[in-house]
């Protein structure tokens, strides 16, 4: 390729931007292009999470109506996350709480976590002939408390449309403390149609609530945007093959779909979020150490994970973008 170009960002390759104006402004993204058809902007102050994703022209990722939002209006207090709540293609969820707000061991907890909303340091881009290599630390920590350090790589693949990312957390505090961590991916339009097919290879599914339970039958349908959509999510227990746990989404509309894989070894929970409405459009498919009902649930069904002072976990997943239809 070096012959026939000036430059490989001709092709290939990352380039740092910033953003002007409102809620966003000066926010650092890097965006990243294999040559291949995919591209991705790495949000590096929001945790270093993928905000927008798009393969061969076409948006795979939910975009919400806050839009990029900087750290510095992040509202801690209840679900206050959703004033800030920008989705994309995944948000990162932890590293001491997912899911509902509630209180643990007298911690008021908000919903999903800080962690999404902490400035990620960049640690280096590395690139040969085979893939670009993004390295990124984000720590959440707190004087006289936990600290804990995630060190999050990226690897995009020159070769195929596929990337992925692995997070090393690490507790440098001397106390134990919980883990949780949920990788809150989002499927958007026009990914997201109501001619969707979604495929969840699973040992058996469990309905978060009794409104959930009622449309047991057609959690897998996809359909249209619905004005006052109330949301569902389903529990599963996703099948492994090759040692891996896959889920995939093929739109038969654009042609293009893609496949997750992760280690279900160190994310056993896997939850779909089913949200129709008008707008707010968008299916969750989220592999975790836990569930989205809150820590103080997880630790009353004995569920809540824990590091130990100096103890280190390796969570991750990666995605393969396609053109063919999906066979799990």
């Amino acid at each position: 390729m070096k012959d026939y170009v000036g430059n490989p960002l001709q092709i290939r390759g990352c380039e740092e931007y910033r953003l002007q104006g409102g809620k966003g402004d000066n926010m650092r993204f890097l965006c990243i292009r294999n040559g291949l058809g995919l591209e991705c902007w790495i949000s590096l102050d929001r945790a270093g999470d993928l905000s927008r994703l798009s393969f061969k022209g076409d948006n795979f990722g939910f975009f919400s109506s806050c839009g990029y939002v900087s750290p510095a209006y992040y509202d801690h207090k209840g679900d206050g996350f959703l004033k800030s709540f920008t989705a994309g293609f995944f948000t990162t969820c932890g590293l001491t709480a997912v899911g509902e707000p509630c209180t643990d061991e007298g911690e008021e907890l908000p919903l999903h976590g800080t962690l999404s909303n902490i400035p990620a340091v960049l640690g280096g881009i590395r690139e040969d002939d085979a893939a670009l290599t993004v390295e990124l630390t984000v720590k959440d920590a707190t004087f006289g408390g936990r600290i804990l350090v995630l060190k999050r790589t990226y690897v995009f693949s020159y070769t195929e449309n596929r990337f992925s990312v692995s997070d090393t957390v690490t507790n440098e505090g001397e106390a134990a403390s919980p883990y949780m961590i949920m990788y809150h991916c989002n499927m958007g339009y026009p990914l997201l149609q109501e001619d969707s097919v979604v495929s969840i290879p699973n040992h058996g599914v469990t309905p978060r609530n009794a409104h959930a339970a009622d449309s047991l039958g057609e959690a897998l349908k996809m359909e249209k945007p619905q004005a006052g959509y109330e949301e569902m999510c389903y529990y599963y227990d996703v099948c492994e093959k090759e040692g891996l746990a896959k889920v995939s989404i093929y739109s038969p509309s654009i042609r293009k779909g893609l496949v997750m894989e992760y280690d279900k070894t160190n994310l056993p929970c896997f939850t779909q979020w089913k949200m129709m409405g008008k707008t707010n459009y968008v299916l969750g498919l989220e592999p975790g150490n836990c569930t989205p009902d809150g820590r103080n649930v997880m630790r009353e069904k004995g569920m809540l994970q824990f590091l130990q002072g100096g103890e280190s976990r390796t969570t991750g997943v990666s995605f393969l973008f396609t053109e063919e239809e999906i066979k799990l």
